[in-house]
């Protein structure tokens, strides 16, 4: 092989040097009878590059041999041999070799090869011998034994002969060969003995073979063979079939479902009684007493199917089977196959509520939501987890949705909470309808009333407690406040359907009044006797006149200041007095100064505040401008147009004063300013009349323009005498 392997890379060396030459003609060699693997690789072909668009065609002589004797690897371009060459067959092959398009045209080529076949010495020497053969004829009694039957497991005497054989022709030696290889030789006399127990399961049969041999271990004649047949005896018993251990059905499985079939094996001789096996089924037994059985069993096949008796879900059974051979006759061997059936659960309870009536349950109407109304637990016989799931649904009784349902995805028991606030008047009471249902499809029949649950719920009416928005009242009026004057309004802090009825304590002075209805706090007479600086305070009931035993009371605390005597300060000049409705970002700027000298000097800071009247706190808004000024506004987005005098309560030091700010609502047109009312013009203008309009407007306008510039001159030089920190800023009316 490795001389092949050496001649082989010395042919490629040689051509890899001589490719570029391009012989006309390559000659080769192959070693004769080469007894390695084939093909032999003889040589690599000189072919041109890119060979693969054609095919490559290898031709030889007329010998038909030349063609089956080699070939050319299309991949590698090696020139091989496909079987062995024998030289004395033919000593020398003409091969050519070309590459051909598909269409038979010639690419390249023809590229002459010939292969030599060495030779080998494999032919006879040529000697010669003369030998003298003296041949004596007598009768033979080489004749092959008839064949052996053997039992197994022979209980007898080894080694044990079973025959013999006897060779007549001179002295001879006896040998002996088994296929397979068993327990047997042969003596000195020709006897075949068998040395040990055979077992029929091991080797049922022996072919064995004799040899008569001279004294140098050559055969005088053709080896006799004897046919050793191992009889069977019943020495195995049957062993169960590998099978799943465990074996489920589930529960309810009709009567016939098959639940395994087992099987067993007999290693004694097939088609025998010794391997016929029998099935019984040794347990579970049947009850004493019962006419029905959990499983049935064909003692031919092994196949085990339900019974008619039926069985419940988590039972563990351990079935087992015996297995006889001898078609069950005594003396039979046997085993026990057993396999263990689970009897598993499937969904055929439907849930139910352990209580299907609760209540009825008492709630307040003020209860507030999520408050736990009532927990339902319910049940599920199925044994396995999935099976008992459960999911909750309101079905009747709550079409406004007060009340929802809160569970845990795997619990048993489902809260019943409200949802939203209940109410004495719409519904006194609620029947809620709770259903239970399985996550799973249930099997089997549609649940019963037990999968519904009732809850009552009667409602409680609660009346709340009267509650005035504050619990004190305080106002501030001069003691110049005139009768009939409108201080506050007390009023309940949350609206109610309800009417109360208002009355006055303690008023010891008679100063105030209220009415029984609206709550409306008025002065009774002029404040007599009242002194700037003092305080009066009077207590105000208010009882539910639909409920007389529920009732509450608040103070009033009542501030005195001295009269001003100018009723209002002057207001800012132009469009400062009005505002437009809808609201504007712009308003009426305030001054705090006031021209009484024993109220405060003009030297800020102040502070302002609305006039304790509800509606002007509702309808104005006032914020501080800078220590001397304020900036008052509209407070609603819509105030009905007129003329409104807004009270503003000014602080400086201890002293307390109020003003009255007189301010004209007007509507606002596209451009956000006052909309002025126009008269109706009756046919056109004159040019004289014209004329004097113009002229009266110009003149209108002058005017204006001298007060304003003297308004401003007044106001630069008020301003230069004040301190620097007192002078307001300006702002947008």
């Amino acid at each position: 092989m490795s001389s092949a392997w050496l001649w082989l890379l010395c042919l490629s060396v040689i051509q890899a040097l001589t490719t570029e030459a391009q012989p006309a003609e390559l000659h080769v060699e192959v070693p004769e009878n080469y007894g390695g693997n084939f093909p032999f690789y003889i040589s690599k072909l000189p072919l041109p590059p890119g060979r693969n668009e054609g095919q490559i065609v290898l031709s030889g002589d007329s010998s038909t041999a030349a063609q089956d004797s080699f070939a050319v690897d299309s991949d590698s371009g090696f020139l091989m041999a496909t079987r062995a060459l024998d030289r004395e067959e033919k000593a020398e092959y003409h091969l050519q070799v070309t590459l051909e398009s598909e269409d038979g045209h010639v690419l390249w080529g023809p590229q002459l090869v010939t292969v030599h076949v060495k030779d080998e010495n494999d032919q006879a020497s040529g000697h010669q011998a003369i030998a003298t053969v003296e041949i004596s004829i007598v009768q033979s009694t080489w004749v092959p034994p008839e064949p052996v039957h053997l039992a197994e497991n022979l209980r007898v005497a080894y080694p044990h002969s079973i025959a013999q054989v006897h060779w007549n022709g001179g002295d001879a030696h006896y040998r002996l060969e088994s296929q397979p290889p068993g327990p047997f030789n042969v003596d000195a006399e020709g006897r075949i003995r068998v040395t040990t127990e055979l077992d029929r399961e091991a080797q049922a049969e022996y072919l064995l073979q004799v040899r008569a041999q001279n004294s140098r271990g050559e055969d005088y004649t053709e080896p006799l063979e004897l046919q050793v047949v191992v009889m069977d005896e019943n020495d195995n018993a049957p062993v169960c079939s590998p099978h799943d251990p465990t074996v489920s059905i589930p529960e309810l499985s009709p009567p016939g479902t098959e639940v395994i079939t087992l099987s067993a094996e007999d290693m004694d001789a097939p088609g025998s009684p010794n391997s016929h096996i029998v099935y019984q089924l040794l347990s579970p037994e049947p009850e004493e007493g019962a006419q029905e059985k959990a499983f049935e069993l064909d003692s031919t096949s092994g196949s085990v199917t339900l019974g008619t008796a039926p069985l419940h879900a988590g039972q563990d059974i351990l079935l087992q089977v015996l297995a006889v051979d001898l078609a069950g006759s005594e003396g039979g061997l046997s085993s026990t196959c057993e396999v263990a059936v689970t009897i598993t659960d499937i969904n055929n309870h439907a849930p139910e509520f352990i209580t299907s009536q609760i209540g009825p349950i008492s709630l307040p109407e003020d209860v507030k939501p999520g408050v736990l109304v009532a927990t339902l637990m319910a049940t599920d016989a199925d044994l396995e987890p999935a099976f008992r799931l459960m999911d909750f649904a309101i079905e009747e009784g709550d079409p406004k949705g007060i009340f929802d349902l809160a569970w845990e995805p795997d619990s048993d028991h489902v809260q019943l909470r409200l949802r939203k606030n209940l109410s004495y008047e719409a519904a006194p009471h609620h029947k809620v309808i709770v259903v239970v249902r399985n996550v799973e499809e249930l099997v089997g029949p549609d649940p019963g009333p037990g999968a519904t649950a009732t809850v009552t719920i009667l409602v409680e009416r609660v009346i709340p407690p009267l509650k005035l928005d504050q619990e004190s009242y305080e106002t501030s009026i001069p003691v110049s406040t005139p009768a009939g004057s409108l201080l506050l309004t007390i009023q309940l802090s949350e609206p109610m359907s309800r009417t109360l009825r208002f009355s006055l304590v303690n008023d010891s002075e008679g100063w105030l009044c209220i009415k029984e209805v609206s709550g409306e706090v008025h002065t009774a007479q002029s404040l007599q006797g009242a002194r700037p600086g003092d305080t009066y305070t009077v207590l105000v009931e208010a009882q539910d006149t639909d409920e007389p035993g529920l009732s509450t009371s608040a103070t009033v605390v009542v501030h005195f200041l001295k009269a001003s005597p100018v009723p209002a300060l002057p207001l800012a000049p132009g469009p400062s007095r009005h505002l437009c409705t809808p609201r504007q970002d712009y308003g009426v700027v305030v001054n705090g100064a006031s021209e009484d000298p024993d109220l405060a000097n003009e030297h800020g800071p102040y502070s302002f505040a609305l006039g304790p009247n509800p509606t002007v706190q509702r309808d104005w808004r006032l914020q501080p401008f800078n220590d001397s000024h304020a900036y008052l506004t509209l407070a609603l987005h819509w105030v009905e147009p007129g003329e409104y005098m807004v009270p503003v309560v000014v602080h400086h030091d201890a002293q307390m004063w109020q003003l009255q700010v007189q301010v004209i609502v007007c509507r606002c047109n596209v451009e956000g300013q006052c909309m002025r009312k126009v008269g109706r013009m009756k046919g056109m203008p004159t040019k004289l009349s014209a004329v004097g309009v113009l002229l009266g407007t110009l003149a209108a306008i002058g005017f204006i323009l001298i007060l304003v510039f003297t308004h401003l001159a007044l106001a630069r030089k008020k301003d230069l005498d004040q301190p620097a920190d007192s002078v307001p800023l300006k702002a947008a009316v």
